[in-house]
Parts: structure tokens; C-alpha cells; sequence
């Protein structure tokens, strides 16, 4: 068993984190210290984001490995329809609407440029597969129909039963990236046709974790830098809590299940 529990994010201003976060978003504000706060997608459940204030840290160079994004998976199409309607309203600006066969997914980024996508699966018996593989792909999104689901959808809070899907990162080195994880995660390719990128997954998912080049990262990313601070996985088997850097400085903190 593995999932991706929670993200640490080094944040430049919190105030305007905090609002983008929760007031547009949806996320639930669970307690708030100087320079630190920690959110939750309804009220009762888990931490699963913290924001950390560093006026003084810079952005990652564009050429640096680090988050392509983090990624939320929504109970179900007519929640995430739902919670796009409602994102609409709030301001938040999207890059890109993608149907990527095993899901549907809506893409942006945060005040500090951190990548997000909020998503939700289709039935796994309907996973496109080509040659043993998945064969995820990125076609136009259906948002006509995704809205009509969501207009059906129950009243709810908008991010309620929502947990962390997988982890995207850029890299600079595929193979090298490929093995660590492997090792570290317990995880398998489940595809690696998707030019420059390769998708790793537990437990029969489509992907726990997406690596990927595109844009020719060159170096590690600095220790630092904004975006994101650390990701903790929980996997099965592990006995006591790891941090450990992968091979291009992104912390990880690995916990039993």
C-alpha cells in the first residue's frame, strides 16, 4: 500500500497563501502560527498541506528540477465539477483542461507558481492499456459535461473525501529518478511511452508518481528555493519514520501505513 499523505510548501508570502488556499480553493484552515499554517480539505480530517513563510527565499531556477505538481483527487466527477464551478466563481486562473483517459483533470498554479491539479478517476476497468502498459494520454476535456455532472452533484463542502493522488516532479535524469523511486516507494512503471516522462505506481493505480524532462531541467533543486519543502509518503513495510533526498534534492519523509 502506498499514498502520498501530505506537502510541505515554502511559501514567499502566507497571507496571500492562506487566502488562495482556503478562499479559493476550498481548503479548510486548521490552525495558523506565525510564518506556518496547516490545512485540511474538510473540517476534522487530516492535515494535508502545510504552508511555510520565507520572505527571503528565492524561486527555483528555471532550469532546476522540483514540483511539475502536486495532484488532489476529488470523490468522484461530480465533485470535481462541482469544485470547478465553485473555483470559477472564486477567481482562481486555470492553465489547462485535460482528459487523460484513466481521468479527468483541471490545472493551475498557486501565488508561487507551485503546480496543482485537481482531478478525479474513471473506473479503473476502463483504463485505456496498449501493449501491456497504460496508455494515458491528453486529449480536450469534456466541460460541458463535466459542469453538468457537477450541478448534480449533492451539497457537500467543496474538497469533502479528497486525498492526494500522486506526486508529479521534474527531472534531470529519468533512469537515475526511475531507480530511486523504484527503491524508495515500492513502485513499478506503469507507463513509459509518454514522450519524456514516466508514470509509477503501487497497488494496480495508474501512477503514485509521474517523473518527467520536459524542459531540459539541468540541476538539483536548491535546498531553499520556493515551492515545494518536502513530500511524505506512507508504505507498507516500512518500520520506523525515513527522510531522505532523491538524487535531485527533493525531501522526502516516508511513514508506515
Amino acid at each position: 500500500m502506498l499514498e502520498l499523505r501530505h506537502l510541505q510548501l515554502r511559501v514567499g508570502d502566507l497571507a496571500r497563501s492562506v487566502d488562495f488556499y482556503a478562499r479559493q480553493l476550498g481548503f479548510v484552515l486548521v490552525r495558523e502560527n506565525p510564518g506556518r499554517a496547516e490545512l485540511a480539505v474538510e473540517s476534522g480530517g487530516p492535515v494535508l498541506l502545510t504552508l511555510v513563510e520565507d520572505h527571503t527565499a528565492p524561486p527555483a531556477p528555471a532550469d532546476a528540477a522540483g514540483l511539475f505538481h502536486g495532484a488532489l483527487l476529488l470523490h468522484g466527477r461530480a465533485a470535481l465539477g462541482s469544485w470547478l464551478r465553485r473555483a470559477a466563481d472564486a477567481g482562481v486562473q486555470f492553465d489547462g483542461f485535460s482528459d487523460h483517459g484513466v481521468s479527468e483533470a483541471i490545472y493551475f498554479t498557486d501565488p508561487d507558481g507551485n503546480g496543482l491539479e485537481f482531478y478525479a478517476d474513471r473506473p479503473p476497468e476502463t483504463w485505456p492499456r496498449r501493449d501491456g502498459e497504460l496508455a494515458m494520454s491528453t486529449l480536450p476535456l469534456d466541460l460541458p459535461g463535466l459542469l453538468a455532472a457537477g450541478a448534480k452533484a449533492s451539497p457537500a463542502p467543496p474538497l469533502a473525501g479528497a486525498r492526494w493522488g500522486h506526486l508529479h516532479l521534474r527531472v534531470t535524469d529519468l533512469e537515475r529518478s526511475d531507480a530511486f523511486y523504484r527503491s524508495a516507494l515500492g513502485v513499478n512503471v506503469t507507463q513509459r511511452s509518454y514522450p519524456g516522462a514516466r508514470f509509477l505506481a503501487a497497488d494496480g493505480y495508474h501512477h503514485h508518481l509521474g517523473l518527467n524532462t520536459w524542459g531540459r531541467p539541468r540541476q538539483p533543486r536548491p535546498a531553499s528555493a520556493l515551492g515545494l519543502a518536502e513530500a511524505t509518503f506512507a508504505r507498507h513495510g516500512l518500520t520506523a519514520e525515513q527522510r531522505v533526498n532523491d538524487p535531485d534534492g527533493i525531501s522526502l519523509r516516508l511513514v508506515a501505513v
